[in-house]
């Protein structure tokens, strides 16, 4: 399927390399008998465009997906160095995706990686540019962009709006990079052609046969990835801007933990949660630029079989900034009203060993901590059964949140400063302080976190908060009505942007990218 008609937009210096100077010429056969019909071979497409992602200060991912198999090759250019990389092979086994992980890059300087595939014949194919920067080691101005929640509820692209404009809101901003906090895709939430929105107005999805019902085999899991590269906006911002990739429930399915078996009719074939979610994740890890566990071997083969990669992870942005992605779903107990006396997990002891430990010894200005759940917004799932760690119960942590308990112990304990959450999941925009004297928990020190989304899905909220940490609804903007369609223009990302000396202004923007609040964080110094 094609995808959309281009909007027509351009996006500066980058765009115009993309387009022009790195296209991809036209084959000729040469010794050709004269008068003879040309011979056509059929060239290698790109149909996703490119990514790159986890772009650090040495270090990035680059990705592809091509028409047919074909093996990756990336032309990596910067200033005068240029330099070509031979990555491996794409095929049916992993959706004819590849990815190339770059090491040993300069920090602070501009890349242009120029990807095409090349056939067995070595014959290459269209190319497409990503580009990046990496980041410094020295104080420099940078900024960044997130958000979660694309194509849910049953709001899909849709061309006579423009597609997935928020991608595009976001784009404009011209940020370093872009973290995906997680609802990259909806898989239990199909589309429909038409919607009739409330008012009477007529939603007019872009449909293609995997996302017209719940996704439960591998190819539909990897067709709900493939319909959100369909949109121009998306592949256009990718292309320029690296991604920090993690996932949440709607990946799978909504708000689910390992071992659940689903009751629920639409799915037909396969109802363990289990086996959703492995074909899930591997759907997820082919179409997202995060390093795979064998990208270190040059693999010149088939697949040797699917290794899930590490979801929660540090990307290093020099000495402002290091982001700590978690991953709260891979190790998540069951849902439960969430009143047990003893720890339940939702991050499990490794990946919280892990945080304060990669946190504590982080000596970049600010740590950001990116989670796909919030820490004290109640998420209900059902009338009893929470889906988050908050548990409508303000007083001592208790299950789940025991475990982000002992975490904000720790930081106070080693005196970690310049910690900030951010965070999406709830489908509405909100910046909320904690405080110990607001808390039935009191040892740790103030922090703010900081909660943006939908990108393009079904707006909501406002949820109730969790007093236990002891947060404070400082500004919010929500839905007039549940699952308000991105028509109305509340759809939601937030951008963070630190100056040379260290200042961090966090803002909260809408669909068209107007700044509806924002903040200015001075750096504590120890």
């Amino acid at each position: 399927m094609q995808s959309m008609t281009s909007l027509g937009n351009t996006f500066g210096r980058r765009t115009l390399l993309r387009s022009g100077a790195l296209g991809a010429g036209a084959l000729t056969i040469a010794g050709a008998p004269a008068g003879a019909a040309p011979l056509v071979r059929r060239r290698l497409e790109l149909p996703s465009g490119v990514q790159s992602g986890d772009v650090t200060t040495g270090s990035a991912v680059l990705w592809a997906r091509s028409s047919g198999r074909g093996r990756l090759v990336a032309e990596v250019v910067s200033g005068r160095r240029r330099r070509v990389v031979r990555g491996p092979w794409a095929h049916e086994e992993s959706d004819f995706t590849a990815k190339i992980a770059l090491d040993g890059l300069t920090p602070g300087r501009e890349y242009v990686a120029r990807l095409a595939f090349e056939d067995e014949h070595g014959h290459r194919g269209r190319s497409e540019v990503a580009s990046f920067r990496t980041a410094s080691v020295h104080p420099q101005e940078t900024s960044f962009v997130w958000t979660g929640d694309t194509c849910g509820q049953g709001w899909g692209i849709n061309p006579q709006l423009g597609g997935l404009v928020g991608y595009r809101a976001m784009h404009e901003t011209r940020p370093d990079f872009f973290v995906h906090a997680g609802d990259t895709i909806y898989a239990d939430g199909p589309l429909a052609e038409q919607v009739v929105e409330p008012d009477g107005q007529v939603w007019r999805n872009l449909v293609t046969p995997e996302v017209s019902k719940v996704a439960e085999t591998l190819r539909e899991f990897r067709g709900r990835h493939r319909y959100t590269m369909l949109d121009d906006n998306v592949r256009a911002m990718y292309a320029e801007v690296p991604v920090v990739a993690q996932w949440d429930d709607h990946e799978t399915t909504n708000n689910w933990w390992p071992g659940e078996v689903l009751d629920d009719p639409r799915y037909a074939q396969e109802r363990r949660v289990d086996v959703l979610a492995g074909r899930a994740r591997r759907a997820w890890q082919e179409n997202m630029p995060i390093a795979d566990p064998r990208s270190h071997r040059r693999d010149r083969g088939r697949d040797r079989g699917f290794a899930p990669a590490r979801i929660y992870r540090k990307i290093a942005r020099g000495p402002q900034l290091d982001v700590f992605c978690l991953d709260m779903r891979t190790f998540k107990d069951p849902n439960t009203p969430g009143l047990e006396q003893d720890r339940t997990r939702i991050l499990g002891q490794e990946q919280l060993d892990w945080l304060v430990r990669e946190v504590r010894r982080s000596t970049a200005t600010w740590k950001v901590i990116s989670a796909d759940l919030p820490l004290g917004v109640v998420v209900p799932d059902g009338p009893v059964d929470q889906e988050s760690l908050a548990n409508r119960d303000p007083g001592a942590p208790l299950g789940k949140e025991l475990e982000i308990a002992e975490v904000l112990s720790a930081f106070k304990r080693h005196k970690i400063k310049n910690v900030v959450w951010i965070t999406a999941d709830v489908h509405y925009c909100a910046a909320h302080h904690y405080d110990p004297s607001r808390a039935g928990f009191t040892d740790f020190d103030p922090f703010w976190e900081f909660v943006a989304g939908p990108i393009a899905a079904g707006t909501f909220g406002p949820n109730e908060l969790d007093g236990t940490f002891g947060p404070e609804v400082v500004f919010r903007k929500h839905a007039a009505t549940p699952n308000e369609s991105p028509r109305h223009g509340n759809q939601f990302f937030g951008h963070a942007a630190i100056a040379r000396d260290g200042l961090l202004t966090v803002s909260l923007r809408d669909l068209r990218g107007t700044v509806l609040w924002s903040k200015d964080l001075e750096p504590q110094r120890r």
